[in-house]
């Protein structure tokens, strides 16, 4: 089984990139949230983001490894030892399915500055750097056990096939980033699919692992080799990035772990509508701590809040759809704001705290609306 090169494989960025899905973002791909309209719980895989720090490295599923090493392991100490698992050992082993948000880390880092007066480096996303998938593969747990996992393992540390990342000068190497031996056994997957079909190149082909509740960063894509651990691991992506740096967190700064509480309209950006009608609008809220529990909007820049009505089928998943009445009542221009509460009480702020890199924007961001 080989893969066949898509049509724009000398870009980044594999897929077809319709304007009408998909805002280009220094090299990556941002959903766009009018694109979601009238769509259903998760995300069509033509307009799911991308993020790549380098480029969809183009792999041959046939000569594709899955290696397995470390110290962690019985008798696989180095990579020279790695345990092997081909394309053809992982869909032989217990298949699961399951719906998982992921989302960048700076994902609403545009309003840092736009609303904030805080610009910060980094892909201006909007709020599009998100989305739901279901995807299909086997338990991390699983692998690793048939691996030879031992007792003394505490970390474990998938590595991308993608070309390796240099900034400033300096060879990165390839993305990786560690996960707790606790994380790895609950709910990890090494998912092979996502909705429905063979994993598409710019998500991860031939295997990527997904990593629920945590920032995207996590799920690394195209993974081949893994380090499982008896001593705590590092690599770039834990301490010089995705950390929060900057006044009010500490020196060596805060690991990012969980998204934050976020809400989108399903409205393209300064949108156009008539005054005097109507108008059903719907948009989306998700959190890393646990379901959206309640949705308030205002249509007068934040003066008055009244609750959306909550989708019924999404109570308790991992993203929650919602709708709201509004007649516009005059010619002008507005604000909209969408401001969600999840089951832990945790709510949208109206400023987020600022961070020199822009992660974690959970601030009420003011959706421009011009009524005619």
């Amino acid at each position: 089984m080989t893969l066949s090169l898509p049509s724009r494989a000398a870009t980044t960025i594999a897929k077809p990139l319709s304007p009408r899905l998909l805002t280009l973002r220094d090299g990556n791909a941002e959903m766009r949230w009018e694109a979601m309209a009238s769509q259903g719980f998760t995300v069509p895989t033509d307009r799911f983001f991308v993020r790549n720090h380098t480029r969809s490295p183009l792999l041959d599923v046939d000569t594709w490894r899955l290696r397995l090493f470390g110290t962690g392991l019985r008798g696989a100490p180095s990579r020279n030892d790695a345990v092997e698992f081909d394309y053809g050992d992982l869909r032989a082993m217990p298949a699961e399915e399951t719906a998982v948000l992921l989302e960048c880390a700076g994902n609403g880092r545009r309003f840092f500055a736009s609303q904030q007066t805080h610009p910060t480096p980094g892909a201006p996303w909007g709020l599009g750097a998100v989305g739901v998938a279901r995807w299909r593969g086997v338990r991390l747990s699983t692998v690793l056990r048939h691996a030879g996992l031992t007792d003394d393992a505490v970390d474990v540390q998938p590595e991308g096939l993608d070309p390796d990342f240099v900034t400033g000068g300096v060879n990165l190497g390839r993305v990786r980033r560690p996960i707790p031996i606790a994380k790895a056994l609950d709910d990890v997957l090494l998912a092979y699919e996502m909705n429905g079909e063979t994993l598409p190149v710019d998500h991860g082909f031939p295997v990527r692992v997904v990593v629920p509740g945590w920032i995207g960063v996590a799920s690394i894509k195209w993974v081949g080799p893994i380090e499982v651990s008896a001593t705590p691991l590092s690599s770039a992506w834990n301490t010089r990035f995705y950390r929060m740096f900057g006044p009010g967190h500490p020196v060596d700064g805060r690991l990012v772990t969980t998204p934050v509480v976020k809400s989108a309209f399903e409205l393209p950006w300064d949108v156009r509508v008539p005054s005097g009608e109507q108008l059903m609008i719907a948009g989306r809220s998700w959190s890393g701590n646990g379901p959206i529990r309640a949705v308030d909007i205002s249509t007068d820049d934040g003066v008055t809040w009244q609750p959306a009505d909550l989708h019924p089928d999404d109570e308790g998943g991992v993203w929650q759809r919602w709708t709201t009445l509004w007649r516009p009542p005059r010619p002008g221009r507005f604000t909209v704001r969408a401001r969600a509460t999840d089951v832990t009480g945790t709510s949208q702020p109206g400023r987020a705290r600022p961070n020199a890199l822009g992660y974690l924007f959970d601030g009420v961001v003011r959706h421009p609306v011009t009524v005619y």
